[in-house]
């Protein structure tokens, strides 16, 4: 079986859409895939600050960001079809914009209506991938293992670096994955406070000095000390991050939070004895925190080509749209802790 499909991925740091158009075979019961296109297309400032104030909406306003969102997906991936003239398209899987993330209230909000992007593009689209499992007693996160599991299963383990980090890894026979905490969607807020979009690759946080008292305080956050499933969201971030901040010098903050971000990382990795792990994402490119993390652990840190940094959580999600299409398991209950293994996804 061969399916092209197309994965569109906005994460929490809001450094723009992802979209990923990649070819899967399955045989027998082995998975392979191929990315034929991919980019990144940036956010305008307008819609950058549409979704990051997205959670200080009136819940009409979001109802018509949420339609908004999903006829400008459709849009974008319109033109990406036409600039690449993509042809043989299975599908196209949406992630959407995370707004709000609450499993223990038993919601998630992922905005971005997929009827709108079918409106758009005229195919089968797939979305609201998370609602179903934190319905079912599941964190909702992380949903990528199914493909660490399928598509990347030769490596110990797999690290994702975006706004929050989170890792996948088998133990006992099953894929355990959670989140670790915070990374860009901090290290960005901060470096914005300087007038720069992101701290490439670490260098205001490298002038900076670690506040050892705040470092204490980060690292007995409660979070860290819960068994997993676990997931984080932006509201834990406004109300345990941000604050501690205070008046402290930018590139202390910055300093202090990736000591941070690297000595959760590591402790997960040495703590589960991992040989080699996959790290992906736009942390992958902050050399001041891959440093860190390495000096940290014994593993062997593998940072891949481009394409894989850049577009394997798009690559998956797209998996992930195939795998609802011919309705076999796309979310993994040992990695979410929901009631069972499931096949998730809305289709339009």
């Amino acid at each position: 079986m061969i399916f092209q499909a197309i994965g569109l991925m906005s994460g929490t740091s809001l450094d723009g859409l992802d979209i990923c158009f990649a070819e899967f075979e399955k045989a027998g019961t082995t998975w392979t895939f191929r990315i034929l296109q991919a980019e990144t297309v940036a956010y305008s400032e307008d819609w950058e600050n549409k979704l990051r104030n997205a959670i200080q909406l009136s819940s009409e306003d979001l109802l018509e960001l949420h339609s908004e969102y999903g006829f400008y997906l459709g849009k974008k991936a319109k033109e990406f079809i036409d600039k690449h003239q993509l042809e043989n398209i299975s599908l196209i899987a949406s992630h959407g914009h995370t707004v709000f993330h609450q499993p223990q209230k038993r919601f998630t909000l992922q905005i971005g209506d997929g009827r709108a992007i079918k409106l758009e593009t005229g195919l089968p689209v797939i979305y609201d991938f998370r609602t179903q499992d934190v319905l079912m007693k599941g964190n909702g996160a992380p949903l990528v293992p199914i493909g660490d599991e399928l598509l990347f299963s030769g490596y110990d383990a797999c690290l994702n670096l975006g706004g929050f980090s989170n890792i996948s890894l088998s133990s006992e026979g099953k894929r355990i994955a959670f989140d670790i905490a915070p990374v860009n969607i901090v290290l960005n807020h901060l470096a914005q406070q300087l007038h720069k979009s992101f701290d490439e690759n670490g260098a205001l946080a490298e002038r900076g000095k670690v506040d050892e008292n705040l470092l204490k305080k980060l690292n007995a956050l409660e979070f860290y000390h819960q068994q997993h499933p676990k997931s984080l969201g932006i509201e834990w971030c406004h109300q345990h991050i941000f604050p501690t901040f205070g008046n402290m010098e930018i590139t202390d903050a910055l300093a202090t939070f990736t000591e941070h971000a690297a000595q959760q990382i590591a402790h997960v990795i040495n703590t589960n004895n991992i040989k080699d792990i996959l790290v992906t994402g736009g942390g992958a490119y902050n050399t001041f925190l891959m440093d860190k993390i390495k000096a940290k652990t014994k593993a062997e840190v593998i940072i891949p080509e481009k394409g894989i940094i850049d577009y394997k959580e798009a690559l998956i999600f797209a998996f992930m749209g195939v795998l609802k299409m011919i309705n076999e398991v796309n979310v993994l209950s040992s990695a979410t802790g929901s009631r069972s293994d499931h096949c998730s996804g809305l289709m339009a």
